[in-house]
């Protein structure tokens, strides 16, 4: 007989009986509140529909999730046999059952990763799957997740309601058209946009100019100087507002945001209207227009989120096979202590600016960004990202961050996923190793234990909502 295959509760606990029983008993006082996502990649599209569904579980688990299918990719599976879309439009994978075998045929590689347990319990608690997938099971899994995706209370905004969001932002281009968003906030969904402009100052990139255009049209500013720009930029910033918005956006290769003389910062921008702007042009434009973002974020409210060290698109020839995001972002060294030295002296203490900074480098969270968040009142360390968004990994942050910051001066979680049906088992796992390191600390005598509940709510729920400002 085939042991079932089911879910420990105990999962992320310690393996020390006194750590795991409190870590339990903590845990169970934050599980079920509700889900603040300040920040996420969610296709607004997705939630505009009132009717909208997945189609297959391989729309669900596999196609839009680089977590899945760069794992599968570094094992020699082509992207193509997942069914990832390619920029020229060639040949891929279009059946759905096809994609899902290959898929189930390599889902061992997942084991000790977070993706195989979030993708588990995503299984076990919304489909009630009970054997683990692989090339036996392929087909019979499909039927059974096909089927309940059928289902009434499988429909996008079923999944929205069951899932008990409180607040949900997807992450927009500058560009973006926000009348999706207009449209889910009539039907009273709590989904708000988020204003991400890099796509607007990458003055070398090739799609450049046409992006100043449709950014133009946006705000209805004719952009033929800096100074046009700047209010094109402030425009749309207040439209995000109107219409929800709590936070910007922004990802930077580099830890440095230095502002520019403004006639060097003219010249520059002159040189991407001319199609001149060299490599070095575009990152000195974009981390002085990063010095610019904050001091707007002082006039109009909105949080500043800055994703640091990652080297996106390390693998050209995916990028130029199938575009952006996908999975091939590598992590580089930042120096936070200058890079930011010249932004925290002139914001860092303004009580009208709050400053969330995340980054692939885990070498600077106790060394630089611990220190400068535990000083600067504007600042919040936003949760491990990417490859850290892992049970060890929150375990490292916490260890090296919260003797010199606190709890108190971190931004809680954010699940950062493109994939909707994960959403839940992301904060789970964060909620669970939040409650287990705390119990840690309790049993070692470095948090008194009736602090240990006021702080795992925090950290599960109240962090967010404070960092970005939504209460």
């Amino acid at each position: 007989m085939t042991t079932p295959w089911t879910l420990n509760e105990n999962r992320v606990f310690s393996s020390n009986p006194a750590v795991r029983s409190r870590a339990a008993d903590l845990y169970g006082t934050i599980a079920d509140l509700p889900i603040v996502a300040p920040h996420g990649h969610v296709a607004p599209e997705l939630l505009a529909d009132a009717h909208a569904r997945f189609t297959n579980p391989a729309e669900l688990f596999i196609i839009p999730d680089h977590y899945v299918f760069r794992m599968l990719y570094s094992q020699g599976v082509p992207m193509e046999s997942l069914g990832v879309p390619r920029e020229d439009g060639g040949p891929i994978e279009t059946d759905p059952r096809a994609i899902w075998r290959t898929f189930c045929e390599h889902f061992h590689l997942f084991q000790g990763t977070p993706t195989g347990l979030w993708m588990k319990a995503e299984l076990v608690q919304l489909f009630g799957v009970d054997v683990r997938p692989s090339a036996e099971t392929a087909d019979a899994l499909y039927d059974q997740i096909d089927a309940r995706l059928k289902d009434d209370d499988f429909t996008v905004r079923a999944l929205f309601e069951r899932f008990n969001v409180e607040f949900l932002t997807t992450t927009d281009a500058a560009t973006a058209d926000l009348s999706v968003h207009a449209s889910i906030q009539a039907d009273g969904l709590p989904v708000g946009p988020t204003f991400r402009p890099d796509a607007a100052m990458q003055i070398a990139h090739p799609d450049w100019r046409s992006t100043l255009d449709a950014l133009g049209e946006r705000s209805g500013v004719t952009i033929t100087s800096l100074n046009e720009f700047r209010e094109a930029l402030r425009v749309r910033r207040q439209q995000f507002v109107d219409r929800g918005a709590k936070a910007t956006d922004h990802g930077l290769f580099t830890s440095f945001i230095e502002p520019l003389g403004e006639q060097q910062a003219e010249s520059l921008f002159k040189r991407g209207l001319a199609g001149e702007a060299t490599t070095e042009d575009a990152e000195a434009f974009h981390a002085h227009m990063l010095f610019e973002m904050a001091g707007m974020s002082v006039d109009d409210g909105l949080v500043m989120q800055v994703h640091f060290g990652s080297r996106r698109n390390h693998h050209t020839q995916i990028y130029e096979r199938f575009g952006l995001d996908k999975g091939a972002d590598i992590p580089v060294a930042m120096d936070f202590t200058r890079g930011l030295h010249s932004l925290l002296n002139a914001y860092g203490s303004d009580p009208r600016f709050r400053l969330v900074t995340f980054t692939l480098d885990e070498s600077t969270y106790a060394r630089e960004l611990a220190p400068m968040a535990g000083h600067y009142p504007a600042l919040r360390l936003g949760a491990p990202w990417w490859f850290f968004d892992s049970v060890l990994g929150f375990e490292r942050f916490l260890d090296r961050v919260v003797e010199t910051a606190g709890v108190y001066n971190l931004a809680g979680f954010n699940d950062d996923t493109r994939a909707f049906a994960s959403i839940p088992a992301r904060h789970d796992v964060w909620r669970r190793a939040v409650s287990n390191w705390l119990a840690g600390q309790v049993e070692r005598g470095l948090v008194d234990a009736d602090a240990a509940p006021d702080m795992a709510r925090w950290l599960a729920y109240d962090a967010a909502k404070s960092a970005y400002r939504l209460t």
